[in-house]
């Protein structure tokens, strides 16, 4: 079922480099026939998606710190310049001190718990209320979560307090945004090779316990996880609002 976001505006925050989930997804999202919106975190990182996203319909390419209230403003008025609906957003932003990640949860200092929590989870408040004015016509936004959020991972510390409060988020917005026909999920993606998860002190081990005990016995591709999106972005997600869709191989399930 091919173009499955035919004539779609699709927003997409996170790409950091070709290995990034967001990346797969901005790729899935063209597929299907979607115009994208990408938004980077400085000009050494505009150059990067600039060269990366050659090839796909791009409408613009946005400076976007979501840590900044006048950059989100501004990110708004850039939407509503395009002069059409936007219909999807895929939130795929994370950030915590590499010490708060290799130390014990229980050292993290207050000045990291809050920027863990500001970037990772707050940011999904500040976005939507962001693209809100310009998802005319509803539509869906998405962020990316990780099984860390409900069981304790070992050396993910104050990013799985940080994943619980997104993931909380996104029910809450689900809630507020419904009447306006925007739909809002996570999907909690498997661990994937990607910059953010290599500042997980031993990431590989955890790699190494997927294939060994997940039901699928193999690591998740970000393809998977791209299409997930595609399908919460397009009709086939419409009645899909305020849950955790899980792309991980089944190790949700394992209790061991």
């Amino acid at each position: 079922m091919p173009n499955l976001l035919a004539g779609k505006l699709a927003l997409v925050l996170g790409i950091a480099n070709r290995w990034s989930l967001a990346y797969a997804v901005a790729q899935a999202y063209a597929r299907e026939g979607a115009t994208l919106v990408l938004t980077y975190l400085g000009e050494k990182q505009k150059g990067a998606i600039e060269d990366l996203c050659k090839g796909l319909d791009v409408a613009a390419i946005l400076p976007c710190d979501v840590t900044k209230d006048d950059d989100l403003t501004a990110l708004t008025e850039s939407l509503r310049g395009l002069s059409r609906p936007l219909h999807a957003v895929m939130h795929s932003l994370a950030f915590a001190n590499t010490e708060d990640l290799r130390r014990p949860f229980v050292e993290t200092g207050r000045s990291g718990f809050l920027l863990a929590q500001d970037v990772s989870a707050y940011s999904l408040v500040a976005v939507a209320r962001a693209v809100v004015p310009v998802m005319t016509e509803g539509g869906s936004i998405a962020t990316l979560t990780y099984l860390g959020s409900t069981r304790v991972m070992p050396n993910y510390n104050v990013m799985g307090v940080a994943k619980a409060s997104l993931e909380a988020t996104t029910r809450y917005l689900a809630s507020d945004l419904g009447p306006q026909k925007i739909r809002v999920n996570a999907i909690s993606a498997g661990p994937v090779k990607t910059a953010s998860a290599r500042a997980v002190k031993d990431f590989s081990s955890i790699l190494d316990v997927v294939v060994e005990r997940s039901p699928l016995r193999r690591n998740t591709d970000p393809a998977e996880v791209a299409d997930a999106a595609v399908f919460l972005a397009s009709d086939l997600g419409r009645g899909v609002t305020a849950n955790v869709l899980f792309v991980d191989a089944g190790m949700q399930v394992m209790a061991y």
